[in-house]
């Protein structure tokens, strides 16, 4: 029966999910300034659109592990895209209408934000149902759609702003909304199979008493904040320490960061199946200790730059990699494992860069020591994966 089911679809709604989850995540950051100027809206309250966003995947987390099984993967995976197509293009009309815009805005936010929280939960277990050969590898691939889906969303939204330029923003908005708008038929007509069978999936409270599942949770804890710290921090850490204009610091930042990390997922998961996964993400992390020690002291540019982009390689398999090595060692933790999952990786996420700029914060505002800092995320996953190579 399986052989008769067109898989390669269900793989590429998720790739497009994870290219709608990047939109989602990258877009409004790139538009604060315009923001700023259309609407007046302050740079305090500009920081709340990304915290709202955050938080909102933060709560769909955890909502997922008691309510996706109820409401079925079809359904919740469309939401998701349905909510993600909503929430960019009412971002285009939305705010003008309210009287204060900033309300428009963070509604707008919220809405995909929603579909974005469903994405980052339901696509993995999706794929990892499917009977594809090799799912580490196929996991590493999917995975690196989220970092070609941010650089098109840089780089697209940067050639539109300078042939169009910033006024047309709205359009823009709708067209990025065209993307999960698409992907509604994809999901909806693809074949989804069950992570688990009915009924034979773990329940919270057996996740919770399981020792194994803590280790893998601060294993997730640590992958989120190695790649997110660094994400975060790359702009402002080129430009502030190593002296480099905003656009050559944006480009050879965050825009090389995620080059590079989705470098190392397709390369993965091109050739994941000649390696062992748990000896690779000790090297990974090993690498990424190294990479943090680089960008935090170096007394050159390039060499600060190098560090950076050599974080993005490292972190590259940490988030899919820690994603098939949960569901290997927990094979019937079902939604409730992947909701906990995306919920550990995204408070790592979060709490990693407010930790590096509370450290650059008590240095001077030398953001390289607070980079220096975000060594013990790495060292945090190395940890881990040893713990689980010693219950094995």
């Amino acid at each position: 029966m399986n052989s008769q089911k067109n898989y390669r679809k269900t793989r590429l709604a998720c790739y497009l999910g994870f290219v709608t989850q990047a939109i989602s995540a990258n877009f409004a950051p790139l538009l604060f300034m315009i923001f700023y100027r259309t609407y007046g809206i302050t740079f305090a309250d500009l920081a709340l659109i990304p915290l709202a966003f955050y938080v909102t995947q933060l709560v769909v987390d955890f909502l997922c592990a008691k309510f996706v099984d109820a409401i079925g993967y079809r359904k919740s995976i469309v939401i998701s895209e349905i909510t993600s197509a909503a929430g960019l293009a009412m971002l285009s009309f939305v705010p003008d209408l309210l009287p204060k815009p900033f309300i428009g805005i963070l509604l707008c936010v919220i809405i995909y934000a929603i579909g974005s929280g469903l994405i980052e939960v339901l696509c993995s277990p999706i794929i990892e149902a499917c009977p594809f050969e090799n799912k580490e590898s196929m996991m590493s691939l999917l995975h690196s759609f989220y970092c070609w889906g941010a650089v098109g969303t840089v780089l697209l939204s940067t050639l539109f702003f300078t042939l169009f330029g910033t006024e047309h923003w709205r359009i823009l908005a709708c067209l990025w909304s065209l993307v999960p708008l698409y992907n509604i038929w994809n999901f909806a007509t693809c074949p989804i199979e069950p992570i688990v069978e009915e009924g034979q999936g773990m329940t919270i409270h057996e996740l919770l008493q399981n020792s194994i599942f803590w280790i893998l949770v601060l294993l997730m804890v640590g992958a989120g904040a190695s790649e997110i710290a660094m994400a975060q921090w790359a702009s402002a850490f080129a430009e502030s320490s190593l002296g480099v204009s905003k656009t050559t610091g944006d480009l050879l930042g965050p825009c090389g960061f995620a080059v590079f990390m989705g470098i190392s997922r397709m390369l993965y998961g091109r050739y994941g199946e000649k390696v062992d996964l748990s000896n690779f993400m000790i090297a990974s992390g090993l690498l990424c200790l190294i990479s943090y020690l680089l960008a935090a002291l170096a007394k050159q540019p390039f060499m600060g730059l190098l560090g950076c982009m050599m974080c993005g390689f490292s972190v590259g398999i940490m988030w899919p990699g820690s994603i098939s090595i949960s569901a290997s060692r927990l094979p019937k933790g079902g939604t409730a494992l992947f909701a906990f999952l995306a919920l550990a990786g995204d408070l790592g996420g979060a709490e990693a860069p407010a930790i590096v700029g509370y450290v650059s914060q008590m240095f001077g505002g030398s953001i390289q020591n607070g980079i220096l800092a975000g060594i013990c995320f790495p060292v945090l996953l190395v940890i881990c994966i040893i713990l689980l190579k010693r219950k094995a």
